[in-house]
């Protein structure tokens, strides 16, 4: 019996220890994930409802109409010679871009006569076809004019006689 009482008071004794362990453990795990909700809270929603609130409104393209280009498209020796004729209309960033775009019109219009003129009418065959022709186009303005940029070559119209 005494040895049991012993035991019982070494068991009592020792039992503080560990309930004093025990709420460090807790404390110290509760406390770590406050710290990682408020960091997560930090880098990742902070950050977005500030980016929300300063965002300028976009501001509207400013389109530059090209004059009409009018070009006989290159066919076999005994065909029938066909004609395409392209308006289209330069969009930009802003306007002072087009007072950059005007004075060198001539060299734009120069690289559009030499391109078309070297189409086959199988080329402009289907939705792809326009679609290779307005890329193309784009990106020999974009060639003349540099440093200066187009969004894109918008067609106003397009015809194939």
């Amino acid at each position: 019996m005494a040895d049991e009482d012993q035991t019982e008071d070494g068991a009592a004794e020792a039992a503080p220890p560990k309930s004093k362990r025990k709420l460090i453990m807790i404390g110290g795990a509760v406390a770590l994930l406050l710290m990682a909700a408020g960091g997560g809270w930090f880098f990742f929603f902070r950050g977005h409802a500030e980016q929300h609130a300063e965002a300028p409104p976009p501001k509207p393209p400013v389109f530059m109409d090209v004059p009409e280009v009018l070009v006989n498209l290159a066919s076999a020796p005994g065909e029938r010679v066909q004609y395409l004729k392209v308006k289209v209309v330069l969009e930009v960033k802003d306007q002072p871009l087009i007072a950059q775009i005007q004075p060198t019109m001539p060299r734009v219009m120069d690289l559009f006569q030499t391109y078309m003129r070297e189409l086959r009418p199988g080329d402009l065959n289907g939705s792809i076809g326009l679609f290779r022709l307005k890329e193309e186009l784009t990106r020999r303005v974009n060639a003349a004019i540099s440093p200066a940029q187009v969004n894109a070559v918008l067609f106003k119209e397009v015809v194939i006689q």
